[in-house]
């Protein structure tokens, strides 16, 4: 049996920085074979995964980005195509393993609350006051997530800014509690966050995440992982300012640790 999905509709095959064990554990849950996803691979850095239920057990078919005459190609096995959505819709009438692609698998609803006002700086944040409801649509990066508003805008936020509802709780409980209600998480973070505030500038952080600005942004630094910024300007919604390789600019503070004093030599 074909799949009869819209192999061009990206939000709902392409699941982001999902992990192996947890794609693994979401089709095995499913009851057919050949509902599949489309991830990040955690190895090969600008590679997919395309996971598979067939019979009784998930396959993982690596899906290498490759450059050919400045165009991409993508290749799974010995087959190469020009974008995503033309390989998936190949193996909806062609079998991988044990079955063609059959359906994306279900994403789980999975909604966010506000803990702090967040004010993005480059095109691509999505802005949000402290108590807004978000819906995540991709776990991009460790600390960077893709998430929508209830007016339909989608965009980059800041994960340390938001705190998942838990089914347990309601929305309106939530929106409660970051609204100064007590809560033990929230209180470690703010104590946190109050702690880099008060530090005295200039100081030595280092990079721990990549960030690759906008082309169009010149204010925003470039970052690579174990890079020495040199932080000048804390600002309360979390782009920082910096110098870095000679340039003055600005960055996610959620990419950078300060270096301890005893250490920053």
């Amino acid at each position: 049996m074909a799949g009869t999905f819209d192999h061009e509709d990206k939000d709902s095959w392409y699941f982001g920085a999902v992990g192996r064990n947890e794609a693994t554990d979401l089709l095995m849950a499913q009851h057919e074979g050949g509902v599949f996803l489309v991830r990040d691979s955690k190895t090969c850095a600008g590679d997919f995964v395309l996971c598979v239920k067939e019979d009784s057990k998930v396959s993982h078919y690596i899906i290498n980005k490759t450059q050919h005459q400045d165009q991409a190609r993508y290749k799974i096995g010995d087959n190469f195509f020009k974008t995503i959505p033309e390989l998936l819709a190949f193996y909806k009438v062609h079998y991988l393993d044990t079955t063609p692609l059959i359906k994306p698998a279900n994403k789980k609803v999975e909604k966010v609350v506000a803990k702090f006002d967040f004010e993005g700086k480059e095109k691509d944040d999505l802005s949000f006051k402290k108590g807004d409801i978000l819906t995540i649509l991709f776990k991009d990066e460790e600390q960077w997530w893709t998430a929508r508003n209830k007016d339909g805008k989608t965009g980059s936020i800041p994960v340390p800014y938001v705190q998942k509802i838990e089914e347990s709780h309601s929305p309106v409980d939530l929106q409660r509690t970051s609204s100064g209600f007590v809560n033990a998480t929230i209180l470690q973070t703010d104590a946190a966050k109050r702690n880099q505030m008060q530090r005295k500038l200039p100081a030595k952080a280092r990079v721990k995440q990549v960030r690759v600005p906008n082309a169009y942004d010149d204010t925003a630094l470039k970052l690579e992982i174990g890079d020495i910024i040199n932080v000048t300007k804390i600002n309360i919604n979390g782009q920082w300012e910096g110098e870095l390789n000679g340039k003055t600019g600005y960055f996610p503070f959620t990419h950078v640790e300060f270096l301890e004093e005893e250490n920053e030599s």
